[in-house]
């Protein structure tokens, strides 16, 4: 039978350290995932729920979006799958007696892993204005709440409304559509904090901001450049994507200032040889400084220049516009000022080069290690340079491969969570439901984190999500939002977020993907579009974990109908009752949704529409592909400082922490750890196992500090370290964030290493 939740929280200031592994998944994976979720499922449920991930008639794994493959494994998850899975699937409850006995400020000293052990939430609560713990409320006094704050505001630009990842395609397309109506496009989401660089950067150079690879390219490639990725551990699936890959014939080159035991060596343990020795996936790692990565690609790209007839010359002459200025500024890339940003050598780089010029197929996958830097636009948008001189997009095999890290991310973009929308979605929404919607562009993240700091908004909802662990600069965060009238949160468990609140609160409990959704039409599924654009069904196969759950969709049906009352011109009422009419309107609204409720009834769902895979057009404004010719740059490092980036460890999901373990890298019991090349630690006068505090330093002058990490001697590359969020993203400012995303730069954060006081 499954556990109980801990009473107190673990000890977390004496982690112990081993050697790295090298190889990852295997019997040792199969064994965490089934012993997490027997203590949080018990052994039937745990059987009867992981047979259901992935399926064709199950439900869509809440973690990562990697695609699934036609033909699925009777297992068809990975071991964070599994963790995500058995957390919300848990037989553990959060019932209105546990919030009486804690207080808000009990619940805030404690650590977001014993919150999030806690169990699922099963009543809505709500803290009133002065009081010190949550109280049971009901939906509908939960809806007068939220209609009273929002009534009161002077305009509804006063109003944030945030979107997490695991939120359905259908209740995404409810949430936006309720927003517009009440008059705001304030509607920041996840997005903003990951892959937002990725979209700012292929709208411009391809006109479509999503991947151009599906999974059957990855097995038809000649070489995969994985960069600034951790697939062990953020996306295990692919890993076995990768392996069919290699078997295929095509090589690997893994870019990363970390060595990752997945991509060094996947034991499948779908397969008698993963159960063994496993397969070597890297051919050629090159252990990158962060932020190196434009700076490598960009004399990749004058080499290729240099290079006769390794230019696609027809491709570049039919599909592209800007190649004389990018030729300029690539012939212009110089030897020193490269090995001075990447930190590699001349060697490996001409190494890598011939990878490259003896493949005819190329694909570039990358994440976070991009995408969160001040110039992670023009880097990516030099890996779009890189794949266009040979022709690598819109070609079987080969293109951009961003990979999306919460199951349903994409999804929600697409359905318009967005606070900058296209005019052109805006004109079809007016179309279909007859009001004008907001035309000014509303807050990204770091805006609303602004607004709120500065009064300019009053009230926040919050739909999934854990927004103030998952944003940067802490206390700045923190007291943005005990600046707000009403927060609200849309949750399955208690997480961080739910202890720092507006004047007044709720946490609004529900349905989880695992979950059977009733409604007054009967059963219910949802959709999600994966990382590489194909749609599909969701069907959640248990009973809920309490009778007082209400789905998102109901919850924004509802909530709109109490807000915005009878004058407003959308069917909330039909589109609660039957999920199917929600999918009608979207066909009518969102270009390749078409058909949709005819097309998601395939059990392998439907694959958008991409016109630069599908037919090499480039819906740009020069109506070509863009090259794209920025001046390179790398973060500067001051003499005695290290330039950090946050990461996960392996018993983590985003902020969503199963474990104290990051077993990959050989850490266990504790999460305050900071990992420091031997050399910098020598250099620094740092032993292993010292004690420091990590303090950031930035143009503002503020001390931003962390205290109580364990240094631990690591192969990290030289001048860079590494800690886990979201305990250092206090380190990240407000205001350093990417230039044309806007996203928070927590991957090249500047550190000085003080002796701490714990030591």
């Amino acid at each position: 039978m499954a556990s109980k939740p801990p009473k107190g929280d673990p000890v977390q200031d004496a982690p112990k350290v081993a050697e790295p592994k090298h190889s990852a998944a295997g019997l040792t994976a199969i064994g965490h995932s089934l012993r997490m979720a027997h203590q949080q499922m018990g052994v039937k449920r745990t059987a009867l729920t992981l047979l259901s991930v992935n399926q064709k008639n199950g439900f869509d794994c809440p973690g990562c979006a990697w695609p699934d493959p036609e033909h699925r494994h009777t297992a068809e998850f990975c071991e964070n799958g599994a963790k995500a899975v058995a957390e919300e699937a848990t037989l553990r409850r959060v019932t209105p007696e546990f919030f009486a006995e804690h207080t808000v400020a009990d619940l805030a000293g404690r650590s977001g892993y014993w919150l999030g052990q806690q169990g699922r939430l099963t009543h809505p609560v709500y803290l009133p204005e002065g009081g010190d713990r949550y109280e049971p409320v009901t939906w509908e006094r939960a809806f007068d709440i939220v209609a009273e704050e929002i009534g009161a505001l002077g305009s509804p630009d006063e109003a944030v409304f945030y979107t997490s990842g695991r939120t359905s395609n259908e209740a995404a397309f409810l949430y936006q559509l309720f927003a517009r109506e009440l008059g705001t496009n304030n509607l920041p989401d996840c997005s903003n904090m990951c892959h937002e660089s990725s979209g700012s950067a292929l709208s411009e150079t391809i006109g479509v901001g999503k991947g151009s690879v599906l999974l059957e390219d990855l097995y038809r490639s000649d070489l995969i450049i994985v960069a600034g990725q951790n697939p062990g551990t953020n996306h295990p699936r692919m890993l076995s994507a990768l392996e069919k890959a290699k078997a295929n014939g095509a090589r690997i080159i893994s870019v990363n200032p970390l060595p990752e035991a997945g991509l060094e060596r996947f034991k499948n343990p779908q397969t008698p040889k993963g159960l063994t020795t496993g397969a070597a996936l890297t051919d050629l790692f090159l252990q990158i400084r962060l932020g190196g990565d434009q700076a490598l690609f960009r004399i990749l790209n004058k080499l290729i220049l240099d290079t006769p007839g390794a230019v696609d010359e027809d491709f570049v002459r039919e599909h592209t516009h800007g190649y004389e200025e990018f030729t300029e500024a690539a012939r212009a890339a110089d030897w020193d000022a490269t090995l001075t940003a990447t930190g590699l050598t001349r060697e490996d780089i001409e190494k890598c080069l011939r990878m490259v010029l003896a493949s005819k197929r190329v694909i570039v996958c990358w994440a976070m290690g991009l995408t969160q830097h001040k110039h992670s636009v023009p880097m990516i948008r030099e890996i779009v340079n890189f794949l266009l001189l040979r022709g690598n997009i819109g070609r079987p095999g080969a293109g951009v491969c961003p990979v999306r890290g919460h199951s349903n991310v994409q999804g929600d973009r697409t359905m318009g969570i967005f606070e900058r929308p296209a005019e052109a979605f805006l004109d079809a929404l007016e179309k279909e439901f007859g009001f004008s919607p907001p035309r000014e562009h509303g807050y990204d993240v770091v805006r609303a984190i602004r607004a709120l700091r500065d009064g300019r908004a009053k009230v926040f909802f919050a739909m999934g999500g854990n927004f103030v662990s998952a944003s940067p600069d802490t206390e700045v965060t923190e007291a943005a939002m005990r600046r707000a009238r009403l927060t609200v949160h849309v949750s399955t468990k208690l997480n961080r977020s739910h202890t720092v609140t507006g004047a007044r609160a709720l946490i609004l409990p529900t349905l989880g993907r695992t979950e059977r959704d009733l409604q007054g039409s009967g059963e219910q599924f949802v959709t999600v579009e994966d990382s590489m654009g194909m749609v599909h069904a969701s069907r959640g196969r248990l009973e809920p974990a309490s009778g007082q759950l209400l789905s998102e969709p109901a919850i924004v049906c509802r909530l709109a109908r109490r807000v915005l009352g009878s004058g407003s011109k959308v069917p909330w009422e039909e589109f609660e009752k039957d999920y199917a009419t929600i999918r009608d309107r979207i066909a009518r609204v969102i270009p390749g949704f078409e058909d949709f409720n005819a097309r998601v009834a395939n059990p392998s769902g439907f694959t958008l529409p991409h016109a630069p895979r599908d037919e090499r057009r480039f819906p740009t404004a020069t109506g070509k592909a863009n090259f794209t010719a920025a001046p390179v740059e790398y973060p500067e490092l001051p003499k005695g400082r290290l330039l950090l980036q946050t990461l996960r460890s392996h018993d983590q999901y985003n902020t969503t922490i199963y474990g104290l373990d990051d077993r990959y890298r050989g850490i266990t019991n504790g999460r305050r750890v900071v990992l420091v090349n031997p050399e910098d630690a020598r250099e620094l006068r740092l032993a292993d196992g010292s004690y420091v505090d990590l303090v950031g330093e930035w143009k503002d002058g503020v001390e931003r500090r962390a205290p109580g990490f364990r240094v631990v001697h690591y192969p990290t590359a030289p001048g860079c370290a590494a800690a886990y969020y979201p305990e250092t993203n206090v380190l990240v400012p407000l205001d350093a964030t990417a230039d044309t995303s806007n996203t928070p730069a927590s991957k090249s954060v500047v550190v000085r290493l003080e002796q701490s006081t714990t030591d």
